[in-house]
């Protein structure tokens, strides 16, 4: 299955781009997303994106823990800790 993944505010900088899709296996989880993105991303971008501090959210529902489970077409955003407002 294919998801969108996108980045914010300093995540967007660090990763180099505002987002990507990535190919997931049917059953995966949230969990499944950094791994995936190693290809695709540097080790730094990484870093930043997999940071404790880092909210994530699914279709504009913020989310815990890396068992959420995901669907085809799901949107998968990174939000650093500070956004600005």
């Amino acid at each position: 299955m294919r998801v969108r993944v996108v980045f914010f505010a300093s995540l967007r900088e660090a990763a180099a781009t505002a987002g990507v899709e990535v190919d997931l296996a049917p059953t995966a989880t949230l969990g499944d997303v950094l791994p995936a993105l190693a290809g695709m991303l540097s080790g730094a971008a990484l870093a930043a994106i997999g940071a404790a501090d880092v909210r994530i959210a699914v279709n504009h529902a913020l989310v815990d823990g890396r068992a959420t489970p995901l669907k085809a077409g799901d949107e998968v955003a990174f939000l650093p800790p500070v956004t600005g407002g």
